[in-house]
């Protein structure tokens, strides 16, 4: 039996490629599909929703409001909930999600990366993955998948010297 995830993508990092006519990195689409080919997933059946294509520097509180009821719109399949969401401030829309979305009955899981998909180095695949499978085994709640390590909302923060996620006091 194969498992659902819906997957929303938001930009960020994660999605950003080269322009090469600007040499800019950008949010152009998304990426998932790219780093869907590089896995193996016989159990799984994903569910692809392209919500926004911001940095999420850019992103407002209007663009968490509709990244909410999206996830709220989507509890009702009973199926977890993977995000892909830009780094910078993946902490604010997890919380965000966190303060109102009460008791969600399924995992909601953000991730992002530090280095976008397909460059030398990339985390991108790396926290995909592993926000999947934390998607599957994670109690219900809100989550943050970075770097092999989950963080349980609330109070989780970037911590820009190291590079990743961490939850504080």
């Amino acid at each position: 039996m194969r498992q659902k995830i819906i997957i929303i993508t938001t930009g960020g990092t994660i999605e950003k490629t080269y322009d090469e006519d600007t040499g800019v990195l950008l949010n152009k689409s998304s990426q998932l599909q790219e780093m869907l080919k590089r896995l193996r997933l016989p159990y799984t059946e994903i569910s692809q929703h392209d919500l926004l294509c911001k940095d999420s520097l850019e992103m407002t509180d209007k663009d968490r409001e509709i990244i909410k009821l999206s996830v709220e719109n989507f509890l009702s399949e009973s199926a977890p909930i993977v995000i892909l969401h830009g780094t910078d401030t993946m902490a604010v829309t997890a919380q965000h999600l966190y303060d109102t979305i009460k008791d969600p009955p399924v995992p909601v899981v953000l991730t992002g990366a530090m280095r976008p998909f397909g460059f030398e180095n990339s985390d991108a695949l790396q926290n995909f993955t592993e926000a999947l499978l934390a998607s599957t085994i994670l109690l219900p709640g809100i989550y943050i998948s970075m770097h092999n390590k989950v963080h349980k909302l609330p109070k989780v923060r970037k911590n820009r010297e190291r590079g990743t996620f961490e939850n504080y006091n």
